[in-house]
């Protein structure tokens, strides 16, 4: 038995991906780009064993097995990755068939599926890693990128620490749609970001879906089309230059043009609440009371907020969300944690935040307790890594050590 295991991150996009062109072949209408962060908070973990005693394909998710017989996305990743080791078995008849195994696969996120925090993008990535480690194949992390593409769009970006773009590319069969980095994790440390868990809780409508039905029917979504070039380069330069006015404009701009293009779909897609949109305006009104943009929201296709910030910045927004939005008394323990020590002892200091005499306490009432059910601080990061064999979600059985019946 030949096994690996893996973790990759998240990414969160400031130039959104929504839309395919290809459903198939899972290409895009537009160019993205993309923050990866940190592992340590947010990652899926995956391991992948192939035997030749095992008698089919096998996935476990989050401890539960998962039918995958009509898996189309993650029978592309099998594909198209053992049909590169099998060139490498035809030309050394030395390696082991492993492209002649089937796989045992488990897979966790230590974060919400499903709930629009990117968790596939995450979850594709490790699974397409996991098999290039496996199958020991000799290919950059662009030309995985493509393989990845296939499963979820999104997650060739995770492949990458740092800053991605997702060249949407124009060849029919995608073979130019990939991910690039354009800046590593060390290029900006200074950028960090904090994660307001709005909702833990499954969307009610898809990526997949939402996307197409926007395609389909709203207007305003071929406007952004058109503006989405000239978006990917100011951004790019802003975050080359490491510019964040320019960067925080840019970011919360095109997560409101998003979410506008959900609205004009028709029917509507509302990803956001009413505490999404109370974020909303406490960034604004944090911003315009120092005159000069200190914070930048965005939202994915979900109600959580992803505020990116300088690092000085960050411990005074974390205590001003914590006020607007403080915790419920049963989850307050969890509410926080402070993993690069903002705080002393890691808690929260007071329960008022620090805002300057310009500031308009009454732009948002302070809202019910558990409105936001977490705080998650992180900051720019790597991209995937290998762990160590004592780390497996596997026993030497091939089953999960976490089985749940």
């Amino acid at each position: 038995m030949a096994s690996v295991t893996c973790t990759a991150p998240v990414n969160i996009a400031v130039v959104k991906y929504w839309g395919k062109r290809d459903t198939q072949l899972i290409l895009p209408t537009n160019d993205s780009l993309s923050v990866t962060l940190s592992q340590d908070i947010l990652h899926s973990k995956t391991s992948i064993s192939a035997s030749k005693e095992y008698t089919q394909d096998r996935l476990w998710l989050n401890g539960k097995e998962e039918d995958i017989t009509n898996n189309k996305r993650m029978h592309n990743c099998f594909r198209e990755t053992r049909a590169l080791r099998k060139k490498m078995e035809e030309q050394d008849s030395s390696l082991t068939p492993l492209s002649t195994y089937c796989l045992h696969v488990c897979s966790e996120n230590n974060f919400p599926t499903a709930a629009g925090l990117a968790s596939s993008a995450s979850g594709l990535a490790a699974l397409v890693f996991t098999l290039a480690k496996l199958f020991d194949l000799p290919i950059s992390m662009s030309d995985l990128s493509r393989i990845a593409r296939q499963g979820s769009g999104s997650s060739c970006r995770s492949l990458f620490g740092g800053f991605v773009a997702w060249e949407m590319g124009d060849q029919e069969d995608g073979s130019d749609s990939r991910a690039v980095q354009i800046a590593p994790d060390t290029h900006w440390p200074e950028l960090e970001a904090l994660i307001c868990v709005v909702s833990d809780a499954k969307k009610g409508t898809s990526s997949t879906s939402g996307m197409q039905q926007t395609i389909e029917t709203s207007r305003l979504m071929k406007e952004r089309l058109q503006l989405v070039p000239e978006l990917m380069d100011a951004m790019t330069k802003a975050i080359l230059d490491k510019d964040f006015q320019s960067f925080a404009e840019l970011t919360m701009r095109d997560s409101n043009q998003f979410h506008c293009v959900c609205l004009d779909t028709f029917p509507p897609i509302f990803y956001l609440n009413d505490t999404s949109r109370g974020i909303i305006k406490l960034i604004h009104e944090y911003n315009a009371s120092y005159g000069t943009y200190k914070a930048a929201y965005t939202f994915d296709a979900g109600p959580n907020a992803v505020i990116y910030a300088p690092k000085e910045n960050m411990k005074e927004i974390v205590q001003m969300i914590a006020h607007y939005f403080p915790p419920s008394e049963e989850k307050k323990s969890t509410y926080f944690t402070d993993p690069y020590h903002l705080f002393e002892n890691g808690k929260l200091s007071g329960d008022r935040p620090i805002i300057n005499d310009s500031f308009n306490s009454s732009v948002i009432p302070v809202y019910p307790a558990g409105s936001v059910g977490r705080l998650l601080h992180t900051k720019v990061h790597d991209g995937p890594r290998v762990l160590s064999n004592d780390q497996s979600l596997l026993n030497a059985e091939g089953i999960p050590k976490n089985l749940i019946q």
